[in-house]
C-alpha cells in the first residue's frame, strides 16, 4: 500500500484538484494525505493572531474574505447541485465553526483548532467531488490516529494501533484519504506538527503500516542540487540517501519537511519527491542508498543567529561545554552549528523567543558576541574522512567572501558554513558554478 501526499499548491484551485486523478490511481489501495489549500493556513493564521490580539471585529471580516474565496472553489469544483448543497454545507460548518470562537475565551487551544480547519475542508471536498464523479473514498479522519506525546514526538505505535483497524474494517476500498499537519496531543486537544507537517504525516503513516513507498507530491519535479528560486541552471537529483536529504531539508530545502525522513528511514521505506505539474518527471528517491564520490547539493538557512562565548576559564576545564548546553536546553532551544577554540565557543541557533534570557545567563561565562543576519549555507555529499578534495573545492569557491564559521566532519554528508545573509546570493551562484 502506497502513501501519497499533496502539498498546498497541489489543491490549490478546482482545477488542479480534479487533475490529482491523473496521479492517484483509483484501482491501487492507496491512502492519500491532503494539505490545507494553498494561502488557507496562512489566512487562519491571522485569524488566530486577530483573535489573541482580542480584535474581533478583524478576525469577521478575515472570516468572511476566506470563505468569499471558498463560496467561488466549490463552484468551480462542483457540477451537480446536490454535490454542490454538500461542498457548502462543509464551508458553512466549518467556517460557523470560525466564527463561533468569538464567543469564548480564546487561547492557543483555540488557536491550533483554527489552524486545523483547512486541512479538513480539503480533505472533505474532495472526498466529496471524488463521491460526485463515482469514485469510492473512505475520509479517515487523521485526529482518529495521529497523536503527539508530551514532549510533542509523535507516537508510531499508537498511529499503527489505530490506523490498522480502520483500513482492515474496509478491505474493498482503494482510495483513503486524510488530513496532512493535524493531530491530537498527549492531553487529547487538537494540535499539529507545525508548518510542512503534511511530509511528515505521509511519512509516520508510511511507518505505521509499512508502506511500499511514500511520495511526496509538490509544484517541484524533485530536490534540486541548488535553490532554484536564486541560482539558473539547477537540476534534480536522481536519488539521495536518507540523511543526506535529512540535511537538506533541515537546512532550508523547503521541498521536504525537515523531520520527515526520519519514520521512513527507520522502517526502510523508500520516499519520491514528485511534480504534481509534471507527474512523468523522474523526481527524486530516497532510500538507504547513495551515489558515493560526489557533491549532491547546496542548501541555505537564513534567520540564524551566531554566538560567541569567550572564556579564559574554559581552557582544560571539564563540563564547561555542558554547562553552556544547558542554558539552551532550559530555554528548549535547538542549536544548528558549534564550533570550538581553546578559549570561545562559537554556536548558532534559529529561534530567538528567548535570546535575551540565554544572553543574561551565557555572560555568567565570559563575554558574550551576538550577530544577527545569518545564513548556514550546508553543501551535502560524500564527505567521508577518507575522501579529498571536495572540502577544498567548497572554500575556493567561497575565498571572496567573509566566512564566520565552519562546521566539518561531523557528519559524513554535510559542509556547513555561516556567512551573513547579505552574502547568500553570491555564495550560492558561486559554490553551484564551482562544483557542479
Amino acid at each position: 500500500m502506497k502513501v501519497l501526499k499533496f502539498g498546498g499548491t497541489s489543491v490549490g484551485s478546482p482545477e488542479l484538484m480534479k487533475k490529482l486523478l491523473d496521479i492517484i490511481d483509483p484501482a491501487e489501495r492507496q491512502i492519500v494525505v491532503l494539505s490545507a489549500v494553498s494561502g488557507t493556513t496562512n489566512s487562519l493564521v491571522e485569524i488566530g493572531q486577530a483573535y489573541l490580539a482580542g480584535d474581533k471585529a478583524k478576525a469577521a471580516s478575515l472570516i468572511k474574505a476566506l470563505k468569499d474565496k471558498y463560496e467561488i472553489f466549490i463552484k468551480e469544483l462542483f457540477a451537480k447541485p446536490e454535490y454542490l448543497e454538500q461542498g457548502k454545507e462543509v464551508i458553512d460548518y466549518h467556517f460557523d465553526l470560525l466564527s463561533k470562537l468569538s464567543n469564548d475565551l480564546f487561547t492557543n487551544i483555540e488557536d491550533k483548532v483554527i489552524l486545523a480547519q483547512g486541512e479538513l475542508i480539503s480533505t472533505t471536498l474532495y472526498h466529496v467531488y471524488l463521491k460526485e464523479i463515482g469514485v469510492a473514498t473512505v475520509l479517515l479522519p487523521a485526529l482518529d490516529f495521529m497523536k503527539i506525546d508530551e514532549d510533542n514526538e509523535p507516537m508510531v505505535d499508537y498511529i499503527t494501533e489505530h490506523i490498522t483497524p480502520l483500513l482492515e474494517a474496509r478491505p474493498d476500498n482503494k482510495i483513503f484519504i486524510t488530513q496532512g499537519y493535524i493531530c491530537r496531543n498527549s492531553f487529547g486537544e487538537i494540535d499539529n506538527l507545525r508548518r510542512g507537517g503534511s511530509d511528515y504525516t505521509a511519512s509516520l503513516i508510511g511507518a505505521a503500516i509499512r508502506s511500499e513507498e511514500v511520495q511526496i507530491w509538490t509544484d517541484i519535479d524533485g530536490m534540486h542540487n541548488n535553490d532554484p528560486r536564486i541560482v539558473k541552471g539547477t537540476s534534480p537529483i536522481a536519488q539521495l540517501s536518507f540523511d543526506e536529504a535529512a540535511e537538506l531539508a533541515y537546512f532550508g530545502a523547503k521541498i521536504l519537511h525537515p523531520q520527515s525522513v526520519f519514520p521512513a528511514q527507520k522502517y526502510k521505506i523508500p520516499v519520491r519527491l514528485l511534480n504534481t505539474m509534471d507527474p512523468k518527471a523522474a523526481g527524486t528517491l530516497i532510500t538507504n542508498a547513495s551515489e558515493s564520490d560526489k557533491i549532491k547539493s547546496i542548501a541555505a538557512k537564513d534567520g540564524i543567529i551566531a554566538i560567541k562565548v569567550q572564556s579564559s576559564r574554559m581552557l582544560l576545564a571539564y563540563g564547561f561545554l555542558r554547562r553552556i548546553f544547558e542554558v539552551f536546553e532550559r530555554y528548549k532551544t535547538s542549536i544548528d552549528m558549534i564550533t570550538t577554540s581553546e578559549v570561545a565557543v562559537s554556536l548558532t541557533v534559529d529561534d530567538t523567543t528567548h535570546l535575551a534570557d540565554i544572553e543574561k545567563e551565557l555572560l555568567s561565562f565570559g563575554t558574550v558576541d551576538i550577530d544577527k543576519d545569518q545564513t548556514i549555507i550546508c553543501v551535502v555529499g560524500d564527505f567521508g574522512a577518507e575522501k579529498h578534495g571536495y572540502a577544498a573545492r567548497v572554500l575556493e569557491a567561497l575565498k571572496h567572501i567573509p566566512i564566520r564559521m565552519i562546521s566539518y566532519g561531523g557528519s559524513e554528508n554535510n559542509m556547513s558554513l555561516l556567512i551573513s545573509t547579505a552574502d547568500k546570493t553570491e555564495a550560492l551562484r558561486s559554490l553551484h558554478n564551482r562544483i557542479f
